[in-house]
Order: C-alpha cells, then structure tokens, then sequence
C-alpha cells in the first residue's frame, strides 16, 4: 500500500503502524497529490491511503487522476468530521471509502484490508451524515429497477433466500446484486444498507 499525507510525522505514524499489521506492506509514500499520482503509477499498490489537504494538488483531485489512470489501486481517504464536503466530493471521484484521522489504530488497518477486498470502509461515525448529503438522486438513478426492489426488500428487513422467492430469482443473483448496491451507496454490508435505504424513503422506517 501507498501513504499520501503532506505531514511527514502522520506518514511515518501510519507506516508504523501498517507495516507491523499482517499481511500490509507499505511500499511508498508521498507528500502531496501529485506524488501520490506518480508513485501509484510507478508502484501499483493495492490501496492508498490518501490525506484531503494536500498541496501541488489535493487528495480529491489526487484520487481522480488514480481512478482514472490505475483503476486497480483502491484508494481510501484519510479525513476528518470537518471535511464531510470534500470526502462527497472524493467518493465522486472514486475513492473507496475512509477513515477518520482520529480513529484508532485498529480501525485504520481494517479499512485498508477492507478496501484491499474489494469493500467500501466507511467509518460508522460519519457514516449517515455523509451519506445522507448529496448523493441519493445518482445512487438511486444509478440502480436498475430490479436494484431498487432488492434494496427496499432488504431495508424491510428480508434475508436473501426471502428476496430470492419474492422476487423469483436465485439467492446467487441476490448477492449480485448487493455487491452492486453496496457498490452505488457506499457501504460495506446489509445492515449499512438497510440504514440508507430507510433513511432515503426507498423502504419503509
């Protein structure tokens, strides 16, 4: 993994802490968004763990460009209750999900596994009211409609197998289409979905 953050106390904190957790190698690190860019293109790391506030350019514009030039580094974002704006703005631009710079050791290593398996870390902490601003109309354009009726099935409160025989398709085809959902809103399970979809009318509270 890679560590962006223009604090050079932060990035030597985090490669502390990460390269002694199983399984995490951090392989580089960076101190502002256009170095983040060029040794993600040079080192193809699994995930970065990207800082918002940056110089040269910051963690949002940073992200962009990862997205777009290195679609398999998986970038989370490294933020604060503060940046709830910019972390809309980051998720936009592709970043995976984040954590929040005071979050305890253990949360940081669990975001970056998570992200490393394909998953969206969001900290739960932040996690409504940041999902609550913005962005329901493109998730919720975003879905099929076979999408939306497993999403307000699931927000009722259905176990697959039941949305399977409501719906007539096999529970295989369910997890499918989670995975895609999870994917649209930003969560990493059932239960932060259900929160959304009853949060934003698409089941019933």
């Amino acid at each position: 993994m890679l560590l962006a953050d223009d604090h050079v106390i932060v990035r030597d904190g985090l490669a502390r802490l990460l390269d002694g957790a199983d399984g995490i190698e951090v392989v580089g690190a960076a101190g502002n968004g256009e170095e983040a860019v060029a040794a993600t293109l040079e080192l193809a790391p699994d995930v970065v763990l990207m800082d918002l506030a940056m110089p040269v350019l910051d963690g949002v514009g940073a992200t962009r460009r990862i997205a777009a030039e290195a679609p398999g580094t998986r970038v989370v974002v490294l933020t604060s209750f503060s940046d709830n704006t910019r972390v809309l703005d980051a998720l936009d631009a592709g970043a995976r999900g984040y954590v929040l710079k005071d979050a305890e050791g253990s949360e940081v290593v669990r975001a970056v596994r998570a992200a490393a398996r394909d998953e969206a870390p969001l900290d739960p902490r932040v996690a409504r009211a940041v999902l609550g601003r913005g962005r329901t109309g493109g998730a919720l354009s975003g879905m099929t409609s076979r999408e939306r009726e497993v999403l307000e099935l699931l927000g009722s409160g259905l176990a697959n197998k039941l949305i399977a025989r409501r719906l007539e398709i096999s529970e295989a085809t369910v997890k499918a289409h989670l995975t895609r959902i999870y994917k649209q809103i930003g969560v990493t399970d059932r239960t932060q979905a259900a929160i959304w979809a009853r949060d934003h009318g698409v089941a019933p509270k």
